[in-house]
């Protein structure tokens, strides 16, 4: 069985195989599956009993961050960062839990890297029940997920500094990276936010008062993060359309500058164009000074309508 488990017992937590892990009688018995393994689902109800809808929960391919009281247990879903990268739209990896008092049985289909951390803390013996337990999932997670947020924060007050008609290509590409990175955590934190609220105010005695204050701070710095995700995405939409109006205002100053180009050249043109007929009756045909007198002529007329577009201040756009 590919997974982990443990055994807390008087303070000391101990690693045991997962096949001898129910045959543990402690205070807290953890065992950890790989759900994608094709054997998790039968050994979750053959071996561990659990009831079907528990085992549908813990397998399931879609979850969204959620906690459902069930019998005498709850049922929790959170999401963090795993250790691979994963798809823009779906950054953060599930880990489904189940807990009833002294055991805890737990899925997920990549590592996160708070399943370490929660292992860790295990091993340290500062884990002794299931709050204890899901209280530090929560709050690893939490705390891994925290710089992530204040990534993007520092990324796009850069974005804000370097904001410029020349660099209009790359940051918007880069702002965007941001805002879609912002929205697919934040579509997760704040349901998360609220199972963790939920999980602290469910009955049970194997939920204790050290454990309630843990959820209750998770939960909140869940808020807090997801309040600054949807204070990045607001952000976000107004530097997009800033640079949007960069970009607009710098086709417009360069489609003035060609009009104006245009408009100097145009009389010009019909001027060398009717004197470019091959045909007899031109005025100054045959004189020897027409050449310099036309190109005189065209000079000035070139003058003449740059004067009037200095006058109408049309260079400054």
């Amino acid at each position: 069985m590919n997974g982990l488990a443990y055994r807390v017992s008087g303070g000391t937590a101990e690693a045991v195989p997962v096949e001898a892990a129910l045959t543990c009688d402690d205070a807290l018995v953890w065992v950890h599956l790989n759900s994608t393994a094709e054997e998790a689902s039968g050994w979750l109800r053959d071996q561990a009993k659990l009831d079907e809808h528990v085992v549908e929960a813990l397998t399931a391919t879609e979850t969204r961050p959620r906690c459902e009281e069930f019998a005498a247990g709850a049922l929790v879903n959170l999401r963090g960062r795993a250790k691979e990268e994963l798809s823009q739209s779906d950054p953060l990896a599930s880990v489904r839990i189940w807990a009833t008092k002294g055991r805890v049985f737990s899925t997920s289909r990549a590592h996160l890297v708070a399943t370490d951390t929660v292992a860790a803390s295990m091993k340290a013996g500062t884990i002794r029940d299931p709050g204890d337990l899901i209280a530090a999932f929560a709050t690893a997670i939490t705390a891994d997920l925290d710089p992530l947020v204040a990534g993007l924060g520092d990324s796009l007050d850069d974005c804000e500094e370097q904001l410029s008609a020349d660099r209009i290509f790359d940051l918007r590409r880069n702002v965007s990276a941001v805002r879609v990175r912002a929205i697919g955590y934040r579509r997760f934190l704040n349901p998360q936010r609220a199972a963790l609220e939920k999980l602290g105010a469910l009955p049970g005695d194997w939920l204790e008062a050290d454990d309630r204050v843990h959820l209750a701070a998770a939960a909140d710095r869940a808020a807090r993060m997801a309040e600054e995700l949807e204070s990045i995405r607001e952000r976000s939409a107004v530097m997009h359309d800033t640079l949007s109006d960069l970009r607009a205002e710098q086709l417009d100053s360069r489609s003035l500058v060609i009009s104006i180009v245009a408009m100097i050249f145009l009389p010009l043109t019909f001027i060398t164009g009717l004197y470019g007929m091959n045909v007899k009756g031109l005025p100054w045909a045959e004189n020897p000074f027409a050449f310099q007198w036309i190109a005189l002529g065209c000079l000035t007329l070139a003058v003449g309508v740059i004067a009037f577009f200095v006058r109408r201040h049309w260079f400054r756009g």
